[in-house]
Parts: structure tokens; C-alpha cells; sequence
């Protein structure tokens, strides 16, 4: 019988995770095995649900976006007392696993690091999340779609606030890291940007809209969608990871309401939540979720477990999983200050 690769997707989806898939399942042929698609990430390994991937159901995905695998945030380990643990270890031989690619952010691979360290399940990671939060890898695939996405609707929103004489806020997505929020505030030449890793100066903010404004007819404002604002609500919704659940902070609303209510300037917000998340992947993300797909089969053909390949410069190299989930890699002061050389 052949040897037989489990693969899943679990967190957020992003643009690249198809081509992952592809490069992981046709770099498998190479070494013999064949690949199963667990469905909608852990929760696939929890209840045994997969299917067969083949070459038909992967060669033409490289352009698509999303994951065909689904996704879930389920966290085995929350649900541990419950049996889901027992019941991803029992799948896995049921399912006759000899390895598992499991392709995810902080959170997902987090899983994949415990399983390996606690359970010595044979599993390679794949690094993917849009927030490019991961200090193991240079990039992962998603930041670059999703930052393009987001500098494509600021720059519309800076035609729509001219026009208008408005002051216009947006909202991109980022929960513990700045980086989109970041990116895109250099990129689209925006006048502030609010970052997680530093606090929000409301002050300067209006200070400095209120000297750009009668200048550019406009000015435009970068929100990550979890800075901590005056007045916030403490009320917090917590999801299977105990991370906030950030859909309902609103914060793009209240920045502006802020900025309108101290400037007395006509103010919009905007956000563009899940559109950063889906649509082609651009060049650079299919090829980087290629390059990490086929690097991940060939940890698994070498028997290199409980690494995560990560890209180091121009290569794809690999790295411990304990490592690759050790800490977050956000926004440093070097970059605050970079970003702030053009808020003129």
C-alpha cells in the first residue's frame, strides 16, 4: 500500500492555500505517496472526515482563491475532556496517515506543535495567515494579496473623500500584528495609521488631519481592526483559542466618529473585512504557497517531522515547529518610524 499524507487547512483562508494544496499533493506523487483532504481543518481529523486528493483535483487550483479543503478555527485541545484529542488520534490511524501537513497560522499550527511534542504525531506545518504574523518566515502566503486588496480600496477611498472634502477611515484586518495595516498605509500614502502594537494618540491624530486636510481636500486614515480606542467596550466574545472575536468592535466607525466629533470635518469609514480574504491569489503568494506545498512533501519524504518550512530570504527552508510558534513577530519601532517619515 502506498504511504498516505493527511493535509487540512484550519484558521482564517486566504489567497495561496490552494496552490499549497496543489504543490504539497503533486510534490507527494513524486515520493510515492498518495494525499487525503481532511475537511475544514482539525474538525476533519476530529471526525474522520477526508477525501481522496488526486492529480485531477489539484492541477488547475494554483489561481483560485479560498481553500477547497474548508476551514474551521476548532481547537482540539479546547475540546480535549470531550474526547477530541483521542478522536484525532484514532482518526489518523483510522484514516491510515503516515503523516500530516497541516497548513495554518499561529493558531493551527499551534495545534500541530502540540500533537507532534505530546503525541509524536508525524506533522510538517505550513505557515498562512494574511497578518504575516509568524517570526519563523520572512512572509506567508496571504499578506501579499490581501495588503494589495486593501491598498486597491484606500486608494478609492481617497478619490471618493476628495471629491467630498472628507476625511476617510479604513478598517483592514490584523488582530494581534499591524503589518496590513501597516503596508497599506505606506503603499496608498495615507496620513495615519492606528496599530495594534502601538497605542492610538487621538490627539496628534486630529492635530495632524486637521493640518493635511485643507491641503489635500481629504485625508485618510489606516485602522487595524484591533487597536484599543477611548471608550471601547471591555465586553469580550472569545472563540475556541480564546482570541477576541473582533467582527462587532467596529472600530473603523469609531475612529471616525472621533476624528468628525475633534476636527469637526466630515468623516467616512469603510471595511473591508473577508474581501481581503478571497479572490485570486497574486503572483508572489502562488508562488510562495507552491514553493512551501512542495517543500512541505519533501519534509515528509525525508521523515522530518515537527518542522515548519518557512522562507529565509529566497529560500524555503526548514524550522521547528516549537520554534515557528514561540512568539508572534509584530510591528517593531523601527517600522512605526518608517511609516511615520511620510505623515506630512
Amino acid at each position: 500500500m502506498p504511504k498516505r499524507i493527511g493535509i487540512l487547512t484550519g484558521g482564517g483562508d486566504c489567497p495561496g492555500l490552494n496552490p499549497a494544496i496543489r504543490g504539497c499533493v503533486m510534490r507527494a506523487m513524486d515520493h510515492g505517496y498518495e494525499c487525503l483532504g481532511l475537511s475544514e481543518g482539525w474538525r476533519g481529523l476530529v471526525t474522520g472526515t477526508a477525501a481522496p486528493l488526486g492529480l485531477e483535483d489539484v492541477q488547475d487550483i494554483v489561481g483560485k482563491g479560498g481553500t477547497i479543503l474548508g476551514t474551521s478555527r476548532t481547537n482540539p485541545f479546547k475540546k480535549e475532556k470531550e474526547g477530541a484529542v483521542k478522536a484525532c488520534l484514532d482518526n489518523f490511524k483510522k484514516l491510515g496517515l503516515d503523516a500530516l501537513v497541516a497548513m495554518g497560522g499561529e493558531d493551527t499550527l499551534g495545534v500541530a506543535a502540540r500533537l507532534h511534542k505530546e503525541h509524536k504525531v508525524p506533522v510538517v506545518g505550513v505557515p498562512k495567515t494574511m497578518d504575516n504574523d509568524l517570526s519563523a518566515t520572512d512572509y506567508t502566503f496571504g499578506f501579499d494579496t490581501s495588503t494589495t486588496i486593501a491598498v486597491d480600496a484606500a486608494e478609492r477611498l481617497k478619490d471618493t473623500g476628495r471629491s467630498h472634502r472628507r476625511v476617510m477611515v479604513l478598517e483592514v484586518m490584523g488582530r494581534h500584528a499591524g503589518w496590513v495595516a501597516l503596508y497599506t498605509a505606506i503603499a496608498s500614502a495615507a496620513d495615519w495609521v492606528c496599530l495594534p502594537e502601538e497605542p492610538v494618540d487621538v490627539e496628534a491624530m486630529c492635530a495632524h488631519i486637521k493640518k493635511v486636510h485643507p491641503r489635500k481636500k481629504t485625508a485618510l486614515v489606516i485602522t487595524s481592526e484591533a487597536v484599543e480606542l477611548p471608550g471601547a467596550s471591555q465586553a469580550k466574545t472569545l472563540d475556541d483559542f480564546g482570541h477576541e472575536v473582533l467582527k462587532d468592535r467596529a472600530v473603523g466607525e469609531r475612529v471616525a466618529e472621533i476624528i468628525q466629533s475633534k476636527t469637526g470635518i466630515e468623516t467616512r469609514s469603510a471595511s473591508i473585512g473577508h474581501i481581503q480574504r478571497g479572490g485570486p491569489p497574486t503572483l508572489f503568494d502562488r508562488i510562495l504557497g507552491t514553493r512551501v506545498g512542495v517543500a512541505a512533501a519533501d519534509l515528509v519524504g525525508k521523515g522530518n517531522f515537527g518542522m515548519m518550512v518557512a522562507l529565509k530570504g529566497n529560500d524555503i527552508l526548514p524550522v521547528s515547529l516549537a520554534e515557528a510558534t514561540a512568539k508572534l513577530k509584530t510591528v517593531p519601532a523601527e517600522w512605526l518610524n518608517f511609516a511615520k517619515i511620510f505623515f506630512k
